[in-house]
């Protein structure tokens, strides 16, 4: 019992699945979601590898992206730091002291030997002995006050000296330069020895450090050399190491940036930035798609075609990207939605997959420049299509295109020259992109059939194919039905001038008007157009029996329709291009041979539905008008404008394009589409009497 509850459960969640198109569409949308997801974090995010420094290589390794060189750019900015000198404090303190302390040496040895006159001169010199720093012997000192220099010329030589030696600078253990520098001076004074002596010893116990270390701003200064340093940059493909070679420090460091060294911290805010960006493209691509292709945003299956398209599309691009991004086909997406979708669903999906392009190719504005060309290209290229080689065509438009816009991005960024390599790596860009168009027509040719068949979409190539008049179901028409296949002729150019006039798909209305009554060929004899012997089976049958034959074609073509697989567009033609509409001929029969009690106006009417869109509308109008007009006896102009009017004019009373979405504007317009075909047809033909026209025949012979 509980084996069988789970079981019905599970039936009952899948019923309920499958009723809730909003539920699918979620699931829908996740399941794309996360593909795209992993395929671009796949391409974002390379295998890590297992590597150390001096172990050899397990493999070539070249850099997946653009990454910053942290090694290369450190050790530069630490060479900018160690090149800055020190920053060092000047003290003018120190010099002023020294300078003090000469000149006041020599003023008071100027005093003592100017005006102590009556001192003995060995008193004289004990006071000079005091003003010294270091005792020096008597003659030394005595030749301050014998000798005939002028002291104050020494005093001035010597403060100059000081103030140069001290001006330059005196740092820390640099003391000893210093009075040595003193002393070679204080030689080349024109003095006496003694006086030369008196000078040195007066000035060396003067010489201290007026320079002080700024660490503060001896690191700021290192800090803003570092800075200047522009970081090095490795650049997508560089070669990194090659297979079997020692990993260097610096190689190993570079794999680190590039994080591809297995068991590296995982790069989380790489992986949160790649989510919140494919959400914000999600979001926009499906407000577009709800507004400009409200009807692919209903259907579930209609969404997982452009998801499909997208994702194939989206993994050629990442195998294309390890050859050349030039050789990315952007192109088969966009020529696949477009003969599937139209162009305005295939604007969003080109913006996609461009965005796409720039993660893939780390930002290459080149490569962008190409997708975004070759895909408005293909746009144009397939929004008209006639026949399945224009889809080739369209290949040729993308690849002269790719051609074009990279030549111009080579001039623009300056890499084209003369010499060997660059005309190489210029000729593999352009064939690249020319085998890009050529290959994105080629798999878009081969992958539309198959798309068409599984998810059952009608594109312009199938309608095509189907107004071939080789088809199988018009031969059959033509070889059984011929007047069945002349009025369906007829029908099909009333019904495609008409869409034309209001803007509906024309070649959608063509080829259902081709196939609209086929259900004729079940009893093509009961139908007035196939009595060509002028032998009515009806008269043989009551009005009740006529009237279930002739409403059955609709439903019989239906049919037949599926036999031949048919797309839904046209078996929607088929089945609803008389809607509800009375037959009749038959009814007015009935009530002609019963009682008008007895006649129920019920059984004389077709099954439906009534038309759903402009398309088959028109198709049903076209079908009226046709027959109306071909059973007037004499149809002047006037005749024809007055039957097709009425003939539309009935239609619309009896509320059969309700359901079409056609405006009364609409209407009047394809009136006078059908009036102006119709006149042209049955004009008025000038008379030739007997006489003249052998006259002429015989003029002309």
């Amino acid at each position: 019992m509980k084996k069988k509850t789970r079981l019905g459960e599970i039936f009952n969640r899948s019923v309920a699945f499958k009723d809730n198109v909003r539920l699918q569409k979620l699931v829908l949308v996740a399941a794309l979601f996360l593909t795209v997801y992993l395929i671009m974090l796949v391409v974002s995010m390379p295998a890590r590898l297992d590597v150390s420094v001096g172990r050899p290589s397990p493999q070539t390794i070249y850099a997946p992206r653009d990454a910053e060189d942290t090694y290369a750019t450190e050790r530069l900015r630490e060479e900018a730091a160690r090149n800055v000198s020190e920053v060092y404090d000047y003290d003018p303190l120190v010099l002023e002291g020294a300078l003090a302390e000469i000149n006041y040496f020599f003023d008071e040895v100027v005093e003592i030997k100017n005006k102590n006159e009556e001192l003995e001169t060995e008193d004289k010199i004990e006071m000079i002995q005091g003003l010294l720093p270091e005792e020096l012997s008597d003659d030394t000192v005595a030749s301050l006050l014998t000798t005939e220099d002028n002291l104050r010329d020494l005093q001035e030589r010597l403060n100059n000296s000081v103030r140069e030696v001290f001006e330059a600078g005196i740092r820390e253990n640099e003391e000893e330069a210093a009075k040595r520098e003193l002393a070679r001076e204080i030689a080349l004074y024109p003095s006496s020895a003694n006086l030369k002596r008196v000078a040195e010893v007066l000035v060396e116990p003067l010489v201290e450090v007026n320079m002080f270390y700024n660490e503060e701003a001896t690191e700021a200064k290192r800090e803003a050399a570092r800075e200047e340093v522009d970081p090095v940059i490795i650049l997508r493909n560089t070669l990194i190491v090659s297979e079997g070679e020692l990993v260097t420090e610096h190689q190993y460091s570079q794999l680190e940036d590039m994080g591809l060294i297995r068991g590296q911290r995982a790069d989380y805010s790489a992986y949160i930035g790649l989510f919140l960006f494919l959400v914000i493209l999600f979001v926009v691509a499906g407000i577009y798609i709800s507004i400009f292709a409200k009807e692919v945003f209903a259907s579930p299956r209609l969404l997982s075609l452009l998801g499909i398209v997208f994702v194939i599309t989206l993994i050629f691009c990442v195998a294309a990207n390890y050859f050349s991004g030039y050789l990315i086909p952007v192109a088969i997406g966009v020529i696949l939605t477009t003969v599937m979708f139209g162009y305005k669903l295939a604007l969003i999906i080109n913006f996609a997959l461009i965005l796409a392009v720039g993660l893939i190719s780390g930002g290459d504005f080149s490569f962008m420049a190409v997708a975004l060309t070759g895909g408005l290209v293909s746009i144009y290229a397939v929004t008209r299509l006639s026949q399945r080689s224009d889809l080739a065509r369209a290949g040729f438009f993308v690849a002269v295109t790719n051609a074009v816009v990279i030549t111009s991005a080579y001039l623009y960024f300056g890499n084209v020259s003369f010499e060997y390599d660059s005309l190489l790596n210029f000729s593999y860009s352009i064939m690249a992109g020319i085998g890009n168009g050529i290959f994105s027509s080629v798999v878009a040719i081969g992958l539309l059939p198959y798309l068409e068949n599984f998810f059952g979409v009608t594109t312009a190539i199938t309608l095509l194919e189907l107004s071939n008049p080789n088809h199988p179901l018009l031969k059959e028409m033509l070889l059984k039905a011929p007047g069945t296949y002349y009025h369906s002729m007829m029908v099909s150019n009333l019904a495609e001038s008409a869409a034309e006039t209001v803007n509906a798909d024309a070649l959608l209305t063509r080829v259902g008007a081709y196939y609209h009554d086929i259900g004729k060929l079940k009893r093509p004899y009961f139908f007035s157009e196939n009595q060509l012997s002028g032998d009515n089976p009806h008269t043989r049958l009551t009005p009740n029996l006529s009237s279930l034959i002739i409403s059955a074609h609709p439903k019989d073509g239906l049919e037949i329709g599926r036999k031949y697989r048919l797309p839904d567009p046209i078996l929607d033609i088929i089945v609803q291009h008389h809607g509800t509409s009375m037959v009749s001929f038959f009814y007015q029969k009935a009530l002609e041979n019963e009682c008008r009690e007895e006649v129920s106006s019920d059984k004389f009417r077709y099954e439906g539905p009534k038309p759903q869109s402009k398309e088959a509308a028109i198709v049903m109008l076209a079908d009226a008008v046709e027959a109306g007009v071909r059973s007037l006896s004499k149809p002047s102009s006037s005749r024809v404008e007055s039957m097709a009017r009425r003939m539309i004019k009935d239609k619309l009373e009896d509320g059969q394009l309700d359901q079409s979405d056609l405006t009364l504007k609409e209407l009047d317009q394809i009136a006078e589409s059908f009036i102006y075909i119709m006149s042209g047809i049955y004009h008025r033909r000038i008379e030739y009497p007997e006489k003249t026209l052998k006259a002429e025949l015989e003029k002309r012979a």
